[in-house]
């Protein structure tokens, strides 16, 4: 257990941090689950748009990797590339 204030207040600060990271990588997932269930191109053109933006907040606040986020948006860009 720690000893020091401020590590308890570190502790208390990592746990808010770690549950926020999580909803948001959970959300960004289901976001790209209901993407790549999508078959219609004018609904997933308009929602790539913002699904990459999601993933690029992620990425910019290391929640996921900046590698991860540039496979997922090429690999989003790719899916509307095929249903033209």
């Amino acid at each position: 257990m720690a000893n020091h204030k401020s590590a308890i207040k570190r502790i208390r600060s990592n746990e808010r941090k770690r549950l926020a990271n999580r909803y948001y990588a959970k959300t960004m997932r289901n976001a790209l689950r209901d993407f790549r269930a999508t078959e219609d191109l004018k609904e997933a053109s308009e929602r790539l748009p913002k699904l990459i933006s999601q993933i690029d907040r992620l990425a910019k606040r290391s929640v996921i990797h900046k590698n991860k986020a540039a496979n997922l948006k090429s690999k989003c860009m790719k899916k509307v590339a095929k249903l033209q």
